[in-house]
């Protein structure tokens, strides 16, 4: 079974930076792509950006030139830094990963619990 834990969320003021982490732990093969989702109160939840396992990245057009993903394979781990943060930023964000894992080398597709990100003066 796969579990990934998300840390980083928090109160910030409009302009400001928070950075977002996602380790994901268990018997863990390979993991593919590795994301960010987010869900503002009333609203569906959207993609915010998304890492393959060859390091390229995908962006909402929202986010784009604010925010920044990466991973550390190593530590099967994404990150989200997010700058120019503005109050239509505020929402719940969720941690998405895909792989395989060693039992059988199934597939697995896994969501974190989600943290709390919000932008306000």
């Amino acid at each position: 079974q796969v579990q990934l834990v998300e840390s980083g969320g928090g109160l910030v003021q409009p302009g400001g930076s928070l950075r977002l982490s996602c380790a994901a732990s268990g018997s863990i093969l390979g993991i593919n792509a590795m994301g960010w989702y987010r869900q503002a109160p009333g609203k569906e939840r959207e993609l915010v950006a998304v890492i393959s396992s060859g390091g390229r990245t995908n962006y909402a057009d929202s986010v784009k030139g604010r925010f920044s993903i990466s991973r550390d394979n190593a530590k099967n781990t994404v990150y989200l830094q997010m700058n120019s943060l503005k109050p239509e930023d505020t929402a719940v964000y969720y941690c998405n990963a895909n792989g395989w894992v060693v039992a059988g080398s199934r597939y697995f597709e896994e969501w974190g619990q989600g943290t709390l990100v919000t932008v306000s003066s």
